[in-house]
């Protein structure tokens, strides 16, 4: 069987490479290369833009020292209009809005089980393989998406709009070792470009960047009032709302006034953050939501349970909750008990068990069936 496996160039996926390859498959290797810093305005915030080599060549350079090491073949192929187009204009279009996309669901949902998805079917692969942590379960035909053994690593979170079709024709090599011996496993390798390399963070395919510096290159900054919600007060000034998430905490600069203070709110229109003093934080709490386009990675005839677990952010605890299906790709969740900082523009990923059901955009998020937001606005024009 002909498999194309995704090499970025960290450890993950060089792992994989050498567990397929073990395993008896055909294997070649691809490298994508998704951002172009210099073409697409990435300026500010770049502590990179300096280097003599860019991030995205060394990890290049590191996924072909791998696939040496390996005597595997490696692909190069960019995909930087297409990142462009479906992965960072949503981004940007979502934060426009006062709202918190998460980039690297859609970095998956549109390159690397699309773009790269259709690249590998065109260029005559049967499956597709990645570094991910997750796994798959067959029964009956149809290939669900499942936890991966690693429980701290899952990231079955960021796989929740990804298609049935290429659920099931994917290989995740990895989603039954823990993380430790997957770094032992590199090292027993001699894998020297990644054995030791330090997981990737920050934005999908971008890298680490002073966000707000990053933003400004695309979203520029208007600073406007921090108001105290309880008192209608004043308490600072924002450099853009834009900039601010739900429950942030940390970067208000509200110095003369004792903290900690939380972000709960805000009135894009009139450029104004509300935040709550953490003796007040039920401003936070929230104990519905409504959840739209929601991708099932589910057969036909499955009976979405009403009882179930969410995550509304990776690494949150499962959250126990009710699911009223509203239409396809529509649900309202209910929660028995309330929740804090459940956040517009963010994922709420549905589970059965091990089984990941998919996922959908947080719509609206309601506080005794009002919505929150609004009440937050309302509340301020009341104190006026």
């Amino acid at each position: 069987m002909k498999v194309l496996v995704g090499l970025s160039g960290g450890v993950d996926s060089a792992v994989a490479a050498y567990v397929l390859k073990e395993q008896g498959y055909d294997v070649t290797c691809c490298f994508m290369r998704n951002w172009d810093a210099f073409a697409n305005g990435d300026i500010a915030g770049n502590p990179t833009i300096q280097n003599d080599t860019c991030p995205q060549e060394q990890d290049y350079m590191d996924a072909k020292a791998v696939a040496d090491h390996l005597g595997l073949e490696l692909l190069r192929i960019d995909f930087i209009k297409e990142y462009w187009d479906y992965v960072f204009t949503s981004f940007l279009e979502e934060y426009k809005k006062g709202r918190t996309p998460n980039p690297d669901i859609l970095c998956n949902k549109y390159i690397k089980f699309d773009s790269f998805f259709h690249f590998a079917m065109e260029k005559g692969f049967d499956m597709v393989a990645t570094g991910h942590y997750a796994s798959v379960t067959t029964e009956n035909g149809f290939t669900y998406l499942t936890r991966a053994v690693d429980q701290n690593k899952d990231q079955t979170y960021f796989l929740c709009q990804v298609s049935s079709k290429a659920i099931s024709k994917t290989l995740f090599p990895i989603g039954t070792i823990e993380k430790p011996e997957v770094r032992r496993i590199a090292k027993e390798l001699s894998l020297e470009s990644v054995a030791t390399k330090k997981d990737s963070t920050g934005i999908c395919f971008i890298g680490e960047r002073n966000f707000r510096e990053f933003l400004s290159n695309y979203l520029p900054s208007h600073d406007g009032d921090i108001v105290d919600i309880d008192t209608g007060k004043v308490v600072a000034r924002h450099v853009g709302v834009l900039y601010y998430t739900i429950g942030q905490r940390k970067g208000l600069n509200i110095d003369h006034e004792k903290g900690p203070w939380f972000v709960i709110g805000k009135d894009v229109e009139k450029n104004i953050l509300f935040v709550c003093h953490h003796t007040k934080k039920e401003w936070l709490y929230s104990t519905s939501c409504l959840v739209k386009g929601v991708n099932w990675i589910l057969p036909q005839g499955y009976e979405i349970p009403i009882q179930c677990t969410c995550k509304f952010r990776y690494r949150q605890k499962d959250q126990d909750v009710y699911c009223e299906v509203i239409d396809e790709t529509t649900i309202r969740l209910r929660y028995p008990q309330k929740i804090a900082s459940v956040t517009c523009g963010q994922e709420a990923v549905l589970y059965n068990g091990d089984i990941c059901m998919g996922g959908g955009v947080i719509e609206e998020v309601y506080i005794n069936e009002e919505d929150l937001n609004e009440k937050i606005i309302r509340t301020y024009k009341e104190k006026q």
